[in-house]
Protein backbone atom coordinates (compact mmCIF):
# COMPACT_ATOMS: atom_id res chain seq x y z
CA UNK A 1 0.00 0.00 0.00
CA UNK A 2 1.63 3.52 -0.91
CA UNK A 3 1.05 6.79 0.48
CA UNK A 4 -2.70 8.09 0.24
CA UNK A 5 -2.42 11.49 -1.53
CA UNK A 6 -4.72 13.55 0.85
CA UNK A 7 -5.89 16.99 0.80
CA UNK A 8 -7.08 19.04 3.50
CA UNK A 9 -9.44 21.84 4.08
CA UNK A 10 -6.87 24.92 3.92
CA UNK A 11 -6.88 28.46 2.90
CA UNK A 12 -4.20 28.08 0.00
CA UNK A 13 -2.71 31.52 -1.12
CA UNK A 14 0.15 32.09 -3.04
CA UNK A 15 2.01 34.75 -2.84
CA UNK A 16 -0.53 36.83 -4.74
CA UNK A 17 -4.00 38.06 -4.33
CA UNK A 18 -6.57 39.73 -5.79
CA UNK A 19 -9.12 41.67 -3.78
CA UNK A 20 -13.03 42.34 -5.26
CA UNK A 21 -14.54 45.09 -3.05
CA UNK A 22 -18.67 45.34 -3.00
CA UNK A 23 -20.78 48.36 -2.18
CA UNK A 24 -22.51 47.37 0.81
CA UNK A 25 -24.15 48.48 3.73
CA UNK A 26 -23.24 48.85 7.17
CA UNK A 27 -23.95 45.29 8.66
CA UNK A 28 -24.55 43.91 5.54
CA UNK A 29 -21.08 41.58 5.31
CA UNK A 30 -20.78 38.80 7.18
CA UNK A 31 -17.54 38.46 8.32
CA UNK A 32 -17.59 34.88 9.74
CA UNK A 33 -18.49 31.95 7.36
CA UNK A 34 -20.12 29.21 9.17
CA UNK A 35 -19.21 26.33 6.67
CA UNK A 36 -15.44 27.09 7.39
CA UNK A 37 -13.31 25.65 10.19
CA UNK A 38 -11.73 28.41 11.72
CA UNK A 39 -7.85 28.09 12.62
CA UNK A 40 -8.83 28.20 16.23
CA UNK A 41 -10.54 24.77 15.99
CA UNK A 42 -7.68 23.37 13.51
CA UNK A 43 -4.01 21.75 14.24
CA UNK A 44 -5.13 20.48 17.66
CA UNK A 45 -3.76 17.31 17.26
CA UNK A 46 -0.80 14.95 15.85
CA UNK A 47 -3.39 13.95 13.16
CA UNK A 48 -4.13 17.32 12.28
CA UNK A 49 -0.47 17.88 11.45
CA UNK A 50 -0.27 14.66 9.89
CA UNK A 51 -3.26 15.62 7.45
CA UNK A 52 -1.83 18.83 6.93
CA UNK A 53 1.51 17.59 5.84
CA UNK A 54 0.08 14.92 3.64
CA UNK A 55 -1.55 17.88 1.64
CA UNK A 56 2.19 19.33 0.87
CA UNK A 57 2.54 15.73 -0.84
CA UNK A 58 -0.81 15.83 -3.00
CA UNK A 59 0.42 19.28 -4.47
CA UNK A 60 3.91 17.75 -5.38
CA UNK A 61 2.12 14.70 -7.12
CA UNK A 62 -0.38 17.39 -8.89
CA UNK A 63 -0.50 17.20 -12.72
CA UNK A 64 1.26 21.08 -12.42
CA UNK A 65 4.58 19.90 -10.69
CA UNK A 66 5.63 15.82 -10.45
CA UNK A 67 2.72 14.72 -12.88
CA UNK A 68 3.44 16.77 -15.85
CA UNK A 69 5.25 20.36 -15.80
CA UNK A 70 8.13 19.40 -13.85
CA UNK A 71 9.36 17.12 -16.40
CA UNK A 72 8.84 19.16 -19.27
CA UNK A 73 10.14 21.89 -18.00
CA UNK A 74 13.44 20.41 -17.44
CA UNK A 75 13.91 18.11 -19.96
CA UNK A 76 12.98 21.32 -22.79
CA UNK A 77 15.86 23.01 -20.82
CA UNK A 78 18.27 20.22 -21.70
CA UNK A 79 20.14 19.09 -24.49
CA UNK A 80 18.77 15.56 -23.91
CA UNK A 81 15.49 15.83 -25.96
CA UNK A 82 14.22 17.33 -29.06
CA UNK A 83 11.04 17.87 -30.57
CA UNK A 84 8.99 15.30 -31.53
CA UNK A 85 7.34 17.45 -34.42
CA UNK A 86 4.79 19.45 -35.32
CA UNK A 87 2.56 17.70 -32.33
CA UNK A 88 4.75 20.06 -30.01
CA UNK A 89 2.61 22.66 -28.52
CA UNK A 90 3.43 26.03 -28.68
CA UNK A 91 4.33 26.89 -25.11
CA UNK A 92 6.43 23.76 -24.88
CA UNK A 93 8.44 24.59 -28.20
CA UNK A 94 9.16 28.05 -27.28
CA UNK A 95 11.07 26.78 -23.71
CA UNK A 96 12.96 24.22 -26.05
CA UNK A 97 14.05 27.31 -28.27
CA UNK A 98 15.03 29.62 -25.54
CA UNK A 99 11.87 31.92 -26.38
CA UNK A 100 12.12 33.34 -22.60
CA UNK A 101 8.40 35.04 -22.17
CA UNK A 102 6.37 35.53 -18.38
CA UNK A 103 3.15 34.99 -19.88
CA UNK A 104 3.75 30.79 -20.99
CA UNK A 105 1.32 28.61 -19.95
CA UNK A 106 3.28 25.92 -18.78
CA UNK A 107 5.84 27.78 -16.83
CA UNK A 108 3.29 30.22 -15.06
CA UNK A 109 1.61 26.70 -13.18
CA UNK A 110 4.33 25.37 -12.48
CA UNK A 111 5.94 28.38 -10.63
CA UNK A 112 2.19 29.03 -9.20
CA UNK A 113 2.07 25.09 -7.97
CA UNK A 114 5.28 25.30 -6.27
CA UNK A 115 4.53 27.85 -4.25
CA UNK A 116 1.12 26.53 -3.41
CA UNK A 117 3.45 23.35 -1.90
CA UNK A 118 5.64 25.87 -0.11
CA UNK A 119 2.07 27.36 1.64
CA UNK A 120 1.12 24.20 2.66
CA UNK A 121 4.89 23.41 4.58
CA UNK A 122 4.82 26.53 6.04
CA UNK A 123 1.21 25.74 7.44
CA UNK A 124 2.76 22.69 8.84
CA UNK A 125 5.42 24.66 10.07
CA UNK A 126 3.48 27.82 11.34
CA UNK A 127 1.21 25.23 13.58
CA UNK A 128 2.71 21.98 14.72
CA UNK A 129 4.01 23.62 17.75
CA UNK A 130 -0.13 23.61 18.76
CA UNK A 131 -0.06 19.27 18.44
CA UNK A 132 0.93 18.12 21.60
CA UNK A 133 -0.13 14.67 22.04
CA UNK A 134 2.17 12.92 19.64
CA UNK A 135 5.73 14.85 19.93
CA UNK A 136 7.70 12.15 17.92
CA UNK A 137 5.02 12.51 15.13
CA UNK A 138 5.00 16.00 14.82
CA UNK A 139 8.88 16.22 15.17
CA UNK A 140 8.51 13.70 12.02
CA UNK A 141 5.80 15.78 10.30
CA UNK A 142 8.00 19.36 11.14
CA UNK A 143 11.26 17.50 8.82
CA UNK A 144 9.04 16.12 5.97
CA UNK A 145 7.54 19.95 5.92
CA UNK A 146 10.59 21.55 5.68
CA UNK A 147 12.14 18.65 3.12
CA UNK A 148 9.33 19.44 0.91
CA UNK A 149 9.98 23.36 1.21
CA UNK A 150 13.15 23.27 0.35
CA UNK A 151 12.90 20.47 -2.39
CA UNK A 152 10.23 23.48 -3.98
CA UNK A 153 12.69 26.38 -3.79
CA UNK A 154 15.38 24.56 -5.29
CA UNK A 155 13.34 23.59 -7.88
CA UNK A 156 12.04 27.62 -8.05
CA UNK A 157 15.94 28.87 -7.77
CA UNK A 158 17.78 26.73 -9.81
CA UNK A 159 14.79 27.59 -12.52
CA UNK A 160 14.12 31.10 -12.01
CA UNK A 161 17.22 32.29 -10.23
CA UNK A 162 15.81 35.32 -7.92
CA UNK A 163 12.53 34.58 -6.24
CA UNK A 164 10.42 35.57 -3.40
CA UNK A 165 10.59 33.75 0.08
CA UNK A 166 7.96 33.19 2.64
CA UNK A 167 8.92 30.88 5.60
CA UNK A 168 5.33 31.53 7.17
CA UNK A 169 2.07 31.47 6.05
CA UNK A 170 0.66 34.17 4.00
CA UNK A 171 -2.75 35.89 5.22
CA UNK A 172 -3.15 39.07 3.27
CA UNK A 173 -1.85 40.35 -0.17
CA UNK A 174 0.01 43.18 1.53
CA UNK A 175 2.69 40.74 2.85
CA UNK A 176 4.12 39.32 -0.65
CA UNK A 177 7.47 39.67 -0.61
CA UNK A 178 10.32 40.71 -2.78
CA UNK A 179 12.79 39.07 -4.72
CA UNK A 180 15.44 37.35 -3.06
CA UNK A 181 19.47 37.04 -4.05
CA UNK A 182 19.98 33.47 -5.26
CA UNK A 183 22.17 32.87 -2.20
CA UNK A 184 20.00 33.62 0.56
CA UNK A 185 16.97 31.10 -0.93
CA UNK A 186 20.03 28.59 -1.21
CA UNK A 187 20.93 29.14 2.66
CA UNK A 188 17.21 28.63 3.56
CA UNK A 189 17.15 25.62 1.33
CA UNK A 190 20.19 24.44 3.28
CA UNK A 191 18.83 25.28 6.73
CA UNK A 192 15.72 23.39 5.66
CA UNK A 193 17.33 20.04 4.61
CA UNK A 194 19.98 20.60 7.43
CA UNK A 195 17.05 20.25 10.11
CA UNK A 196 15.29 17.98 8.15
CA UNK A 197 18.17 15.13 8.27
CA UNK A 198 18.03 15.23 11.67
CA UNK A 199 14.16 15.20 12.09
CA UNK A 200 13.86 12.00 9.63
CA UNK A 201 14.29 8.20 10.27
CA UNK A 202 16.17 6.23 7.48
CA UNK A 203 13.80 4.53 5.82
CA UNK A 204 13.56 0.98 7.67
CA UNK A 205 11.03 3.06 10.16
CA UNK A 206 8.47 3.52 8.00
CA UNK A 207 5.92 0.84 6.99
CA UNK A 208 4.45 -0.09 3.70
CA UNK A 209 1.57 2.48 4.49
CA UNK A 210 4.48 5.11 4.47
CA UNK A 211 6.30 4.54 1.59
CA UNK A 212 7.37 7.55 -0.36
CA UNK A 213 7.93 9.97 2.75
CA UNK A 214 10.96 11.53 3.11
CA UNK A 215 13.92 10.40 5.19
CA UNK A 216 17.07 11.25 6.71
CA UNK A 217 18.82 10.24 3.28
CA UNK A 218 16.63 12.02 0.84
CA UNK A 219 17.47 15.27 2.97
CA UNK A 220 21.18 14.39 2.85
CA UNK A 221 20.91 13.85 -0.57
CA UNK A 222 19.14 16.89 -1.43
CA UNK A 223 21.37 18.52 0.79
CA UNK A 224 24.41 17.60 -1.19
CA UNK A 225 22.90 18.70 -4.34
CA UNK A 226 22.22 22.20 -2.84
CA UNK A 227 25.68 22.82 -1.86
CA UNK A 228 27.16 21.66 -5.65
CA UNK A 229 24.97 24.31 -7.27
CA UNK A 230 26.29 26.69 -4.75
CA UNK A 231 30.16 25.27 -5.48
CA UNK A 232 30.47 24.05 -1.88
CA UNK A 233 31.69 20.65 -3.08
CA UNK A 234 33.22 20.03 0.19
CA UNK A 235 29.92 20.13 2.58
CA UNK A 236 28.57 18.37 -0.43
CA UNK A 237 30.80 15.48 -0.32
CA UNK A 238 30.08 15.69 3.65
CA UNK A 239 26.47 15.26 3.53
CA UNK A 240 26.12 12.55 0.71
CA UNK A 241 28.51 10.73 2.52
CA UNK A 242 26.22 10.29 5.53
CA UNK A 243 24.09 8.42 3.05
CA UNK A 244 24.60 4.71 4.10
CA UNK A 245 25.32 1.74 1.75
CA UNK A 246 25.07 -1.18 4.19
CA UNK A 247 22.23 -2.16 6.82
CA UNK A 248 18.54 -1.91 6.82
CA UNK A 249 18.39 2.21 5.98
CA UNK A 250 21.29 1.34 3.19
CA UNK A 251 20.97 2.02 -0.23
CA UNK A 252 22.92 0.41 -3.23
CA UNK A 253 22.53 -0.30 -7.08
CA UNK A 254 20.07 -2.32 -8.39
CA UNK A 255 21.46 -5.06 -11.17
CA UNK A 256 18.85 -4.41 -13.42
CA UNK A 257 19.55 -0.53 -14.79
CA UNK A 258 15.32 -0.64 -16.43
CA UNK A 259 14.11 -1.30 -12.56
CA UNK A 260 14.44 2.10 -11.46
CA UNK A 261 11.48 2.81 -13.95
CA UNK A 262 9.24 -0.08 -13.48
CA UNK A 263 5.95 0.07 -11.78
CA UNK A 264 6.96 -3.63 -10.28
CA UNK A 265 10.05 -2.22 -9.03
CA UNK A 266 9.36 0.69 -7.60
CA UNK A 267 10.83 1.31 -3.58
CA UNK A 268 13.66 -1.18 -4.68
CA UNK A 269 16.92 -0.29 -3.15
CA UNK A 270 18.38 2.32 -5.66
CA UNK A 271 15.64 4.66 -4.79
CA UNK A 272 16.29 7.16 -2.43
CA UNK A 273 13.09 9.16 -2.54
CA UNK A 274 10.51 8.81 -5.41
CA UNK A 275 6.88 10.25 -5.63
CA UNK A 276 4.16 7.95 -6.37
CA UNK A 277 1.50 7.60 -9.22
CA UNK A 278 -1.15 5.14 -9.46
CA UNK A 279 -2.21 2.84 -12.77
CA UNK A 280 -5.99 2.93 -12.44
CA UNK A 281 -6.45 1.28 -15.11
CA UNK A 282 -9.06 3.46 -16.30
CA UNK A 283 -7.18 5.45 -19.08
CA UNK A 284 -8.08 8.46 -17.13
CA UNK A 285 -5.76 11.55 -16.46
CA UNK A 286 -6.61 13.97 -13.81
CA UNK A 287 -6.18 17.11 -15.77
CA UNK A 288 -6.92 19.20 -12.43
CA UNK A 289 -10.26 19.09 -11.97
CA UNK A 290 -13.06 16.60 -12.03
CA UNK A 291 -14.01 15.40 -15.43
CA UNK A 292 -16.74 13.65 -14.83
CA UNK A 293 -15.57 10.05 -13.82
CA UNK A 294 -14.36 10.75 -10.71
CA UNK A 295 -10.87 11.99 -11.59
CA UNK A 296 -11.43 15.07 -9.58
CA UNK A 297 -8.66 16.84 -7.08
CA UNK A 298 -8.96 14.35 -4.21
CA UNK A 299 -7.98 11.10 -6.86
CA UNK A 300 -5.36 8.96 -6.61
CA UNK A 301 -2.87 10.67 -9.07
CA UNK A 302 -1.39 9.49 -12.27
CA UNK A 303 1.06 10.79 -14.80
CA UNK A 304 0.61 11.75 -18.38
CA UNK A 305 3.92 11.05 -18.79
CA UNK A 306 3.77 7.64 -20.44
CA UNK A 307 1.39 9.62 -22.83
CA UNK A 308 3.30 12.45 -23.77
CA UNK A 309 6.68 10.57 -24.00
CA UNK A 310 5.36 7.18 -25.88
CA UNK A 311 7.05 6.25 -28.84
CA UNK A 312 3.70 4.97 -29.86
CA UNK A 313 1.62 7.64 -28.25
CA UNK A 314 2.05 11.24 -28.27
CA UNK A 315 5.69 11.23 -29.04
CA UNK A 316 5.72 15.12 -28.24
CA UNK A 317 9.52 14.89 -27.21
CA UNK A 318 12.26 12.46 -28.21
CA UNK A 319 15.72 11.72 -27.92
CA UNK A 320 18.20 13.95 -29.46
CA UNK A 321 21.28 13.26 -31.81
CA UNK A 322 23.42 14.87 -28.84
CA UNK A 323 22.19 12.46 -25.80
CA UNK A 324 22.43 9.47 -28.45
CA UNK A 325 25.93 9.85 -29.42
CA UNK A 326 26.99 10.13 -26.13
CA UNK A 327 26.97 6.35 -25.51
CA UNK A 328 29.69 4.62 -26.30
CA UNK A 329 29.82 2.15 -29.22
CA UNK A 330 32.01 0.21 -30.60
CA UNK A 331 31.13 1.79 -34.03
CA UNK A 332 32.75 4.95 -33.09
CA UNK A 333 35.84 3.76 -31.58
CA UNK A 334 34.46 2.30 -27.40
CA UNK A 335 35.55 -1.31 -26.66
CA UNK A 336 31.93 -2.32 -25.91
CA UNK A 337 28.60 -0.67 -26.93
CA UNK A 338 26.86 0.99 -23.76
CA UNK A 339 23.64 -1.27 -22.49
CA UNK A 340 22.55 2.17 -21.35
CA UNK A 341 21.65 2.92 -24.64
CA UNK A 342 18.78 0.36 -25.22
CA UNK A 343 17.99 0.55 -21.74
CA UNK A 344 17.48 4.16 -22.00
CA UNK A 345 15.83 4.78 -25.68
CA UNK A 346 13.76 2.99 -28.73
CA UNK A 347 14.63 2.95 -32.15
CA UNK A 348 12.76 1.04 -34.93
CA UNK A 349 13.00 -2.48 -34.53
CA UNK A 350 13.04 -2.78 -30.66
CA UNK A 351 10.76 -5.55 -29.28
CA UNK A 352 8.55 -3.22 -26.80
CA UNK A 353 6.03 -5.82 -24.90
CA UNK A 354 7.70 -8.30 -22.77
CA UNK A 355 5.09 -11.02 -23.98
CA UNK A 356 6.15 -10.85 -27.46
CA UNK A 357 4.06 -12.15 -30.30
CA UNK A 358 3.00 -10.45 -33.55
CA UNK A 359 2.64 -6.66 -33.60
CA UNK A 360 5.19 -5.98 -30.64
CA UNK A 361 8.14 -4.47 -32.33
CA UNK A 362 8.28 -0.96 -33.21
CA UNK A 363 8.13 -0.16 -36.96
CA UNK A 364 8.56 3.28 -38.19
CA UNK A 365 4.70 3.51 -39.31
CA UNK A 366 4.21 3.45 -35.39
CA UNK A 367 6.31 6.43 -34.43
CA UNK A 368 4.94 9.89 -35.34
CA UNK A 369 7.14 12.67 -36.05
CA UNK A 370 10.69 13.12 -36.62
CA UNK A 371 13.93 11.31 -36.67
CA UNK A 372 17.29 10.91 -34.60
CA UNK A 373 20.29 11.36 -36.93
CA UNK A 374 22.37 8.69 -35.35
CA UNK A 375 25.65 6.70 -35.92
CA UNK A 376 25.13 8.39 -39.80
CA UNK A 377 21.72 7.36 -40.17
CA UNK A 378 18.13 9.06 -39.74
CA UNK A 379 16.40 6.72 -37.39
CA UNK A 380 13.00 7.02 -35.01
CA UNK A 381 13.71 7.02 -31.44
CA UNK A 382 11.72 7.51 -28.23
CA UNK A 383 12.15 7.33 -24.82
CA UNK A 384 11.99 3.82 -22.86
CA UNK A 385 12.70 5.61 -18.89
CA UNK A 386 9.54 5.24 -17.38
CA UNK A 387 7.36 4.24 -20.50
CA UNK A 388 4.89 1.74 -20.09
CA UNK A 389 4.92 0.04 -23.47
CA UNK A 390 7.39 -2.88 -21.98
CA UNK A 391 4.11 -4.33 -20.56
CA UNK A 392 1.53 -3.03 -23.41
CA UNK A 393 0.72 -3.95 -27.12
CA UNK A 394 -0.45 -1.56 -29.45
CA UNK A 395 -3.94 -1.62 -28.75
CA UNK A 396 -3.94 -0.47 -24.95
CA UNK A 397 -0.86 2.05 -25.64
CA UNK A 398 -3.16 4.42 -27.55
CA UNK A 399 -3.74 6.48 -24.53
CA UNK A 400 -2.39 4.97 -21.07
CA UNK A 401 -1.46 8.06 -18.33
CA UNK A 402 0.94 5.49 -16.38
CA UNK A 403 1.58 4.88 -12.76
CA UNK A 404 5.16 4.72 -13.00
CA UNK A 405 6.44 6.22 -10.08
CA UNK A 406 9.04 9.42 -10.31
CA UNK A 407 12.59 8.72 -8.91
CA UNK A 408 13.88 11.92 -7.87
CA UNK A 409 16.66 10.69 -6.56
CA UNK A 410 18.05 7.76 -6.67
CA UNK A 411 22.14 5.90 -5.74
CA UNK A 412 23.29 5.81 -9.05
CA UNK A 413 23.10 9.93 -8.73
CA UNK A 414 24.55 10.15 -5.59
CA UNK A 415 27.87 8.22 -5.98
CA UNK A 416 28.18 10.38 -9.46
CA UNK A 417 27.77 13.99 -6.72
CA UNK A 418 30.38 12.33 -4.98
CA UNK A 419 32.59 11.47 -7.81
CA UNK A 420 32.26 15.09 -8.88
CA UNK A 421 32.84 16.07 -5.07
CA UNK A 422 35.71 13.94 -4.82
CA UNK A 423 37.51 15.26 -8.49
CA UNK A 424 36.34 18.93 -6.87
CA UNK A 425 38.28 18.30 -3.75
CA UNK A 426 41.35 16.95 -5.33
CA UNK A 427 40.54 13.62 -4.67
CA UNK A 428 41.30 12.09 -8.31
CA UNK A 429 41.33 8.43 -7.33
CA UNK A 430 38.15 8.23 -5.17
CA UNK A 431 36.33 10.28 -8.09
CA UNK A 432 37.29 7.43 -10.35
CA UNK A 433 36.41 4.48 -8.36
CA UNK A 434 32.92 6.48 -7.69
CA UNK A 435 32.37 6.41 -11.51
CA UNK A 436 33.75 2.81 -12.10
CA UNK A 437 30.84 1.71 -9.50
CA UNK A 438 28.34 3.16 -11.64
CA UNK A 439 29.55 1.58 -14.50
CA UNK A 440 30.12 -2.25 -12.54
CA UNK A 441 26.40 -2.54 -12.22
CA UNK A 442 25.57 -6.03 -13.75
CA UNK A 443 23.26 -5.40 -16.39
CA UNK A 444 25.63 -2.42 -17.60
CA UNK A 445 28.99 -3.85 -16.88
CA UNK A 446 31.21 -1.40 -18.66
CA UNK A 447 35.15 -1.20 -18.66
CA UNK A 448 36.23 0.89 -15.93
CA UNK A 449 37.77 4.21 -16.54
CA UNK A 450 40.37 4.76 -17.63
CA UNK A 451 39.47 4.01 -21.40
CA UNK A 452 40.77 4.94 -25.03
CA UNK A 453 37.65 7.39 -25.43
CA UNK A 454 38.35 9.10 -21.58
CA UNK A 455 41.95 8.33 -20.20
CA UNK A 456 40.95 10.29 -16.47
CA UNK A 457 45.01 11.50 -16.77
CA UNK A 458 44.24 15.07 -14.91
CA UNK A 459 40.91 16.37 -12.94
CA UNK A 460 39.89 18.22 -16.52
CA UNK A 461 40.14 14.64 -18.11
CA UNK A 462 37.97 13.15 -15.15
CA UNK A 463 35.70 16.13 -15.11
CA UNK A 464 35.10 15.59 -18.56
CA UNK A 465 34.06 11.75 -17.56
CA UNK A 466 31.81 12.84 -14.90
CA UNK A 467 29.54 14.73 -17.74
CA UNK A 468 29.68 11.54 -19.70
CA UNK A 469 28.55 9.29 -17.00
CA UNK A 470 26.16 11.65 -15.60
CA UNK A 471 24.62 12.22 -18.96
CA UNK A 472 24.52 8.13 -20.33
CA UNK A 473 23.20 7.68 -16.75
CA UNK A 474 20.40 9.80 -15.41
CA UNK A 475 19.97 11.08 -19.12
CA UNK A 476 15.77 12.19 -19.25
CA UNK A 477 15.50 12.30 -15.46
CA UNK A 478 15.54 15.76 -15.18
CA UNK A 479 19.06 16.49 -14.19
CA UNK A 480 20.59 17.06 -16.73
CA UNK A 481 19.62 21.00 -17.02
CA UNK A 482 20.68 21.00 -13.26
CA UNK A 483 24.28 20.15 -13.92
CA UNK A 484 24.54 22.39 -17.11
CA UNK A 485 23.95 25.66 -15.29
CA UNK A 486 26.25 24.37 -12.39
CA UNK A 487 29.14 23.13 -14.94
CA UNK A 488 28.16 26.57 -16.60
CA UNK A 489 28.90 28.77 -13.55
CA UNK A 490 32.10 27.03 -12.59
CA UNK A 491 33.36 27.91 -16.26
CA UNK A 492 33.49 24.67 -17.60
CA UNK A 493 31.84 25.59 -21.03
CA UNK A 494 33.63 26.17 -23.27
CA UNK A 495 37.07 25.54 -21.38
CA UNK A 496 36.66 21.98 -21.01
CA UNK A 497 33.15 20.98 -23.07
CA UNK A 498 31.14 22.95 -25.82
CA UNK A 499 27.84 24.56 -24.65
CA UNK A 500 25.63 22.29 -25.43
CA UNK A 501 22.46 24.87 -25.65
CA UNK A 502 22.62 25.63 -28.92
CA UNK A 503 20.61 29.18 -27.82
CA UNK A 504 22.39 29.88 -24.89
CA UNK A 505 23.53 32.96 -24.28
CA UNK A 506 25.19 34.92 -21.21
CA UNK A 507 22.81 37.67 -19.09
CA UNK A 508 19.64 36.55 -20.78
CA UNK A 509 18.78 32.88 -20.86
CA UNK A 510 20.17 31.74 -17.61
CA UNK A 511 16.65 31.83 -15.89
CA UNK A 512 12.99 31.50 -16.76
CA UNK A 513 11.08 34.71 -16.76
CA UNK A 514 8.78 35.23 -13.41
CA UNK A 515 5.43 34.76 -14.80
CA UNK A 516 3.58 37.99 -15.74
CA UNK A 517 0.39 37.17 -13.42
CA UNK A 518 2.83 36.57 -10.57
CA UNK A 519 4.26 40.26 -11.41
CA UNK A 520 1.10 41.42 -11.48
CA UNK A 521 -0.17 40.79 -8.35
CA UNK A 522 3.18 41.58 -6.17
CA UNK A 523 3.51 45.21 -5.92
CA UNK A 524 7.33 43.95 -4.87
CA UNK A 525 8.10 42.76 -8.43
CA UNK A 526 6.54 45.36 -10.22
Amino acid sequence: MKIKKLFIALVVLGFAAVATIYSCKKGDLNTTDPNVLSLANSFKSSADILAATNSIYSVMHSNDIIGRWQFWVHDLRADDGKSGGGQLGADLLSILNGVNTPSNDITTPYFTALYTQIHRANTVLDNAPRATDNAALVARCVGEAKFLRAWAYFELVSMWGKVPVYTTTVKTPSASAPLSSVSDVYALIIKDLTDAAVALPGKSAYGPSDLGRATNAAAWGMLGRAYMQEGDYKDAEAALLKIPSSGADGYSLVTNFSDNFKQETAFNNESVFEVIFTDKGDNNFNWGGDNGVGDGPTADQTTVRNQEYNPIAWRNLIPSEHWAAEFENTVTGAAKTDPRFGFSIYKTGDAFDNDPGPGTVLVDADQNGQTTHYLGADIKLGYRKYMLIYEENRSTASFHPGGVDARLLRYADVLLMLAECANENGDMAGAIGYLNQVRARPSVAMPPYPTSQFPVANKDGVTLAIMHERQVELGNEELRNIDIIRWRNKGYYPSIAPEPISYYKKAGDEFLAIPEAETDNNANLQ
